[in-house]
C-alpha cells in the first residue's frame, strides 16, 4: 500500500473568476496540470483529481486518475469523501489541496505529510488562518465525512470534530531546511480566489533553475551550468535552444527522468538535458 496520495479538489465554475480555476493559464500550462504534477513529486502515491459532475478537465499527465462528485455544489468536503473513499486500499493517507494553488512546492507537500501516521488530519496554519485544502488526511476519515456531507455538514472543519488533529504553524513548517529555503513566505498556500489573485500571482517571474547540456545539446560547444527562469520542462528546454522531443531525456534534480514539456519545475531545480540516442 503506497504510503500518501495526492488529491486535488478541481471545483467547477467559479463564480468569481468567470470561468472553471482548473483551466486557467499558467505559464503555458494550466493550475490543474501543474498543481498535479506538484503532488506527484512530493508524493510517492497515486494522484487523483475530484471534479463536479462532467466537469471538462484540460489534459493532465498519464496516470492522474479522475473522480467524479456525485452532487454538484456540495462543497469541498464531499470532493474529500469521495477521494479518501476511492484510496482506503491503496493509502493511509492523503495530502488534499484545492486547483488554485500554483505556488505549492513540493517541499511544502513533504513537511506536511513527513508525520502524517501520528494524526488523522495534518492541518497548517499560515497568518492565523487553518488551510484545510492545503492538508493531509488519513483515509480512515471516509466513513465520517460522507456522513457529515449526507447530514448537509458540509464545513471540512466539522471532520476535525473527535479526529487526532495536529496543527502546523509557520514555525513548524519552516523548521524544516528545505522549506524554509525554497519557500520562506509560505506562498504554498496562497490561493487564487479573485481575477486580481491570479494577475498577481501569474505576474510573478516563473521559478529560477539551473539548467546543464552536455555534448550535442550545448550550444555552441558550451557546457555547463545556466539559470534561467521557467515554470515547466518544455519553458527550460526552451530557453537555452533544445528541442524536447523523442532524441532527448531530462533529468530532474538527477532523478525523475522525463521529457514532458509541461512537468512544473520550482525554484532550485537543476535540470538536466541527455541525449537519448546511444553514443549522443
Amino acid at each position: 500500500m503506497a504510503e500518501i496520495a495526492g488529491v486535488v479538489l478541481a471545483g467547477g465554475r467559479s463564480s468569481r473568476m468567470g470561468a472553471p480555476k482548473a483551466a486557467l493559464e499558467w505559464h503555458g500550462s494550466t493550475l490543474l496540470r501543474r498543481v498535479t504534477g506538484i503532488l506527484a513529486r512530493g508524493l510517492d502515491g497515486p494522484v487523483l483529481v475530484v471534479r463536479a459532475p462532467g466537469q471538462p478537465l484540460p489534459p493532465l499527465p498519464a496516470g492522474v486518475e479522475v473522480l467524479d462528485d456525485p452532487t454538484e455544489g456540495n462543497g469541498p468536503l464531499q470532493g474529500i469523501a469521495v477521494a479518501l473513499a476511492a484510496l482506503t486500499d491503496r493509502a493511509y493517507g492523503a495530502f488534499v489541496c484545492s486547483t488554485d494553488l500554483p505556488l505549492l512546492h513540493p517541499a511544502f507537500v513533504r513537511q506536511v505529510t513527513r508525520d502524517s501516521d501520528a494524526a488523522d488530519v495534518v492541518l497548517p496554519v499560515v497568518g492565523g488562518h487553518r488551510q484545510p485544502l492545503a492538508a493531509c488526511y488519513r483515509t480512515s476519515l471516509a466513513d465520517a465525512a460522507a456522513r457529515l456531507v449526507a447530514a448537509d455538514r458540509l464545513r471540512p472543519a466539522y471532520l476535525f470534530d473527535g479526529a487526532r488533529v495536529v496543527h502546523l504553524d509557520e514555525s513548524d513548517l519552516l523548521a524544516d531546511p528545505a522549506l524554509r529555503r525554497a519557500d520562506p513566505e509560505l506562498d504554498s498556500v496562497a490561493g487564487v480566489n479573485t481575477p486580481a489573485d491570479y494577475r498577481a500571482a501569474r505576474g510573478r517571474p516563473a521559478p529560477s533553475v539551473t539548467v546543464q547540456r552536455f555534448g550535442v545539446l550545448a550550444s555552441g560547444g558550451e557546457s555547463g551550468d545556466r539559470t534561467v527562469r521557467a515554470a515547466s520542462l518544455g519553458a527550460a528546454a526552451a530557453a537555452v535552444g533544445v528541442v524536447l522531443d523523442r532524441h532527448v531525456l531530462a533529468a530532474l534534480n538527477g532523478d525523475q527522468m522525463s521529457r514532458d514539456p509541461e512537468l512544473p519545475l520550482v525554484g532550485g531545480d537543476v535540470v538536466t538535458f541527455l541525449s537519448a540516442d546511444a553514443g549522443g
